[in-house]
């Protein structure tokens, strides 16, 4: 301390202090007063008044900071396959046990542990069997994840972490170096002040803790904020790398249905939603393709079935982006073929089931329809499309000879309503669907009723679900061709590696 004394002339010192001493004799002074007066008990209660109102504030500012900082928080893609939902738990569990104090900001070997432990958390969902399953990564890939994770939590920091863009790393170190400093004569101060005025220095003390106590806890919410983005940036990536949905290149997916739009004759564009039509035969799934169209598209006969394979038809409307629309023959005739089936049902977007209201004997659609949710459930990396059951023949219903739509399915006593809403409820219970995905259409020339407004609302209601599919079913494609190109351009480079050797050796 006499060191630090001896650095400063005496006479400016005493200048600083006789030019201070009036300002710090206002503490005792005023402190002197209000108790002369009897007003020292009424300031003791405004300033505790005015503490509470102030950290109420803060706690409300807290909260607001807590919202904003959750909602800019990394969230699981949506397009990722059902696969992913573990992996992203497990990521979410590192994130909820992190700690600031044992990851400061400042210590890069902490920060890289950080990482690698939320890499293996994603990795072991993905490989529980491996005894290493980090090591199941290619080196690319690795430095993938590490660019990409960087360049996101740096776009964070920007957006939500005021002069962000103008703070060094250099300017943080001296920060903290003066903070220290600073800290230290403040409690030099601090004790002087405890002499001169107790009771003001009692309350000051106080406040000051409330005061830092709210700021600590801003800060430490910062830090844990930051801490926990990392991580979910981290294991966000490497969820999107270990499912296979992170491809080296940044081309955009390709377009996998070349030869179908080639027969409906389409412009390979973009790809297509795939909408697939099921149901018996005789069931009406030409009809409702017509009636989609507005216009006959799909051959229809009086014979029990006309479509012979799976017929592609481009369906463009407003409101849905363009979709190729599959006819296929009855499931209960030998026309189609079980592969054929399998290969148009795992490449579906969207399932249209067709299903007569006349017939109670839906055993067979049942049975179909177990054996398609069985072969969605072996592909653990893709998500099953959209299923709306579309119930048809509902003017056969009794009584049959009346037909004064539109019909109310909720509030209603007419018995054509009830006929309607009974076919509705049974038809969703024998296919194990929710009412909500059923529904009553009718599709006889000149009883067109239910397929341009509650069909089609349906219909695109459920285009980002089966968005969602076509992203996975083209990413996997993209995936395939990616890996043959990559695969063809190291042979070539190896190739003529190998063809230049003798000469780079001297033969």
């Amino acid at each position: 301390m006499k060191r630090l004394l001896s650095r400063f002339d005496p006479l400016r010192l005493a200048a600083l202090l006789l030019w201070a001493l009036p300002i710090l004799a206002l503490l005792p002074l005023g402190a002197l007063w209000l108790w002369e007066s009897h007003g020292l008990r009424w300031w003791l209660l405004a300033m505790v008044g005015s503490s509470a109102i102030g950290y109420g504030l803060q706690y409300a500012l807290r909260r607001r900071d807590r919202r904003l900082l959750a909602d800019a928080s990394t969230a699981p893609d949506p397009y990722w396959p059902p696969s992913a939902d573990e992996a992203w738990a497990a990521v979410e569990r590192v994130a909820d046990e992190v700690k600031p104090e044992d990851n400061p900001l400042d210590d890069g070997d902490r920060i890289w542990l950080l990482g690698q432990k939320v890499l293996d958390a994603v990795a072991r969902s993905y490989h529980p069997k491996a005894d290493r399953p980090l090591l199941e990564l290619t080196v690319p890939h690795m430095l993938l994840i590490i660019e990409r994770a960087s360049r996101d939590l740096r776009d964070s920091v920007v957006r939500n972490i005021p002069f962000s863009h103008r703070l060094t790393i250099g300017d943080l170190l001296r920060v903290q170096r003066w903070k220290e400093s600073a800290e230290r004569w403040f409690n030099v101060y601090r004790a002087g002040r405890l002499v001169i005025s107790p009771a003001n220095a009692l309350l000051s003390e106080l406040w000051g803790q409330v005061r830092d106590r709210g700021y600590g806890v801003a800060w430490a919410e910062l830090h844990r904020w930051l801490l926990r983005e990392y991580v979910r940036k981290v294991g966000y990536y490497a969820i999107a790398l270990y499912s296979g949905r992170l491809p080296l290149s940044d081309a955009t997916p390709a377009v996998v249905s070349e030869a179908d739009l080639a027969q409906a004759a389409a412009a390979p564009l973009t790809e297509p939603l795939r909408i697939v039509v099921l149901g018996r035969a005789s069931a009406g799934k030409s009809s409702l393709i017509n009636a989609l169209f507005g216009r006959l598209i799909a051959a229809t006969d009086i014979l029990p079935d006309t479509t012979t394979n799976l017929a592609p038809y481009q369906l463009t409307r407003d409101g849905l982006e363009t979709a190729l629309i599959f006819d296929t023959p009855g499931f209960d005739t030998p026309l189609l073929d079980e592969k054929a089936l399998k290969r148009a049902a795992l490449a579906a977007d969207l399932i249209l089931w067709v299903c007569p209201a006349h017939r109670p004997d839906r055993q067979v659609d049942r049975a179909l329809l177990d054996t398609l949710r069985g072969w969605y459930a072996t592909r653990s990396d893709r998500r099953p499309p959209p299923l709306l059951v579309v119930v048809t023949h509902i003017d056969q219903l009794r009584p049959s000879r009346e037909w004064q739509p539109p019909y109310d399915l909720q509030n209603s006593t007419n018995p054509k309503a009830a006929s309607i809403r009974a076919a509705v409820e049974a038809v969703a219970a024998d296919l194990a669907v929710s009412a909500e995905a059923v529904i009553p259409v009718c599709l006889a020339e000149g009883r067109l009723y239910n397929v341009d407004d509650v069909l089609w609302a349906a219909i695109l209601q459920r285009q980002d679900a089966a968005d969602r599919v076509r992203f996975l079913r083209c990413l996997e494609e993209r995936k395939r061709r990616e890996n043959w190109a990559l695969l063809g351009q190291q042979l070539g480079r190896a190739g003529r590696w190998l063809a230049n050797l003798p000469a780079r050796v001297g033969y």
